[in-house]
């Protein structure tokens, strides 16, 4: 590494949000940068307490922070990317391998609230930049439709596809839906193994129809159901039943965002012959990992990092009630006239 790389690289920190520091150390070991630590607590009346633990200043932030449930910490993401950028970083940008609030991409009745439009400009308000992988666009074209934010799109397809072509013998790769095909396909390609899609009829959050066409030319082989994210899982659990009947084995399953909603997982254990999935979303399923590929984009979008410094306030220089208070005590100790709670 030169000397000018060396110095860039210790420019940058990786800062985990609670729940994500095994992905954090994964992502900063890949890079070769500093991992950061972040102070998280509640106070009695169930407010959010953030306090940065690592100095910031003239440092390119990267907040990483997997969306899913993301309404149970949303807020001290934004609290901590508030301080960051209070206390001089460069940039602040958040590294979210899974991008939550996408579905709800119209009004399907009167009255609904747009929430990935109403989500998107809460990201893009406190963030210099979002990088994600296989965000669940469906009506939009690219995240750059719903962010005002600059976006990497990142996709896992590749490492699904080398995982499959490595761990399972003559595999079939069958994709969940017709919307499905291209992306079925270049996994299945690159896998070298044919592949199919399944038929899908959604009613609802928690029903749906699914139709396996018949697969007799593929007698013999594995069966690899492979989708971007299981949620509600009812697509691949009727998947599943659906192919022992034919005369294949318990199909292996494949996903990127293994969210797995109430007891989904369970039942597809018991119909499937292994669950595997990209680490996402932290998972005992987990088996494919993603740091070196967004570690791998940081370093290409950090070159053109000038340009997303938007500047929206300089840091914010300490008055001298706030500098008495980090003189007295710190600001993680409760005072001594308090119970310590």
């Amino acid at each position: 590494m030169t000397s000018t790389a060396s110095q860039e690289s210790a420019m940058r920190l990786i800062l985990p949000l609670p729940g994500n520091e095994t992905f954090a150390q994964r992502l900063a070991n890949a890079g070769g940068w500093e991992l950061g630590v972040l102070e998280v607590r509640r106070f009695p009346d169930g407010e959010s307490y953030v306090r940065l633990l690592s100095d910031v200043v003239g440092k390119s932030v990267y907040l990483v922070c997997t969306l899913a449930r993301p309404d149970e910490g949303f807020l001290r993401l934004v609290f901590a990317a508030d301080a960051a950028r209070s206390l001089g970083a460069r940039t602040v940008s958040l590294i979210a391998p899974y991008l939550s609030y996408m579905r709800q991409d119209r009004r399907f009745r009167a009255g609904e609230a747009v929430t990935s439009r109403s989500f998107a400009r809460l990201i893009s308000s406190s963030f210099d930049r979002l990088v994600t992988v296989d965000p669940h666009l469906h009506r939009y074209p690219a995240l750059s439709s719903l962010y005002a934010i600059p976006t990497n799109t990142l996709h896992a397809a590749p490492l699904l596809a080398d995982w499959i072509a490595e761990e399972v013998r003559s595999p079939l790769v069958i994709g969940p839906d017709e919307e499905s095909e291209q992306w079925v396909s270049a996994i299945a390609e690159r896998a070298r193994a044919p592949w199919t899609v399944l038929r899908k009829v959604r009613h609802g959050d928690r029903s749906v129809d699914v139709d396996v066409p018949d697969l007799s030319a593929w007698q013999g082989r594995q069966p690899v159901l492979v989708d971007d994210i299981a949620s509600s899982g009812h697509t691949l659990i009727e998947a599943a039943r659906k192919l022992p009947p034919q005369g294949f084995p318990k199909p292996v399953i494949a996903v990127v965002h293994p969210i797995f909603a109430e007891n989904s997982y369970a039942r597809l254990r018991a119909l499937s012959e292994r669950i595997v999935s990209a680490d996402a979303v932290e998972h005992e399923s987990n088996a494919i990992g993603l740091a070196s590929l967004i570690a791998g984009e940081l370093s290409v979008a950090e070159n053109t990092a000038e340009q997303l410094v938007r500047r929206r306030r300089p840091p914010e220089p300490r008055d001298e009630v706030e500098q008495a208070g980090y003189d007295s005590f710190p600001a993680s100790d409760p005072p001594s006239w308090t119970s310590g709670r």
